[in-house]
């Protein structure tokens, strides 16, 4: 059976080609969409509409373009100096004696403590600091048994309590008084259990180090949550 010849125009090859047109006629329409299609201004304080004149334009006019490009160069410095310090203080921690890593255990550690004890009066007189004064230097982490007498309880979450500064000073308080306020916080049982309490803490410098850190997560936390 002979087949029928091919009208003019209907070949393979012409189908190919009137394929490839579409597919291009196509791609031609999505870039001109693309290219007509408005954008906002990358700048927050513009975030004005335009129609980008190359793709990698997000900036809607000269001045938007230039801040843009000041943010960047202000952001890899502000990166660079972020950077820089990291490295100096890495340095530094290589030369820190363990006192040091103590001292910024302790500091945490306070910091942590005058926190947690926001909301509760003076462990000794009972009183309140005025409105702000938790930022203004009112109160101290004060050692209910002293870290002279007891460095091994320097640490101790049940020996340390806010006070206000002017109790914390010499003649501001009585050790009765400061007992009678640990008392009413956590219990006689609990205050005679620390008074007893005479095992030897000694810290490494990693113990140190994880300890600071933790108590600067807990504070983290803690203001997190308020």
């Amino acid at each position: 059976m002979r087949r029928s010849p091919l009208k003019p125009g209907t070949g393979f090859k012409s189908q190919g080609f009137a394929r490839g047109e579409r597919i291009e006629a196509r791609e031609v329409t999505k870039v001109k969409v693309a290219r007509e299609k408005k954008h906002k201004c990358a700048v927050r304080t513009c975030r004005a509409e335009f129609v980008r004149p190359q793709p990698f334009v997000t900036w809607c006019s000269p001045e938007c373009g230039a801040a843009l490009a000041m943010a960047k160069i202000e952001k890899q410095r502000a990166g660079a100096a972020k950077a820089e310090r990291k490295a100096d203080k890495e340095k530094l921690a290589k030369f820190k004696r363990k006192a040091d890593h103590v001292a910024d255990c302790q500091k945490a550690f306070n910091a942590w403590v005058r926190f947690r004890d926001r909301l509760e009066p003076c462990i000794d007189c009972g009183r309140r600091a005025g409105a702000g004064s938790l930022t203004g230097g009112a109160w101290d982490a004060a050692h209910y048994l002293s870290r002279g007498s007891h460095p091994h309880l320097r640490f101790d979450e049940r020996n340390v309590f806010a006070q206000l500064k002017g109790c914390n000073r010499p003649g501001g308080t009585t050790a009765a008084s400061f007992r009678a306020g640990v008392i009413a916080r956590i219990g006689l049982a609990a205050v005679e259990a620390l008074e007893a309490d005479n095992d030897p803490r000694k810290y490494s410098v990693d113990q140190l180090i994880a300890m600071t850190a933790h108590y600067k997560q807990l504070l983290k936390n803690l203001k997190a949550a308020a």
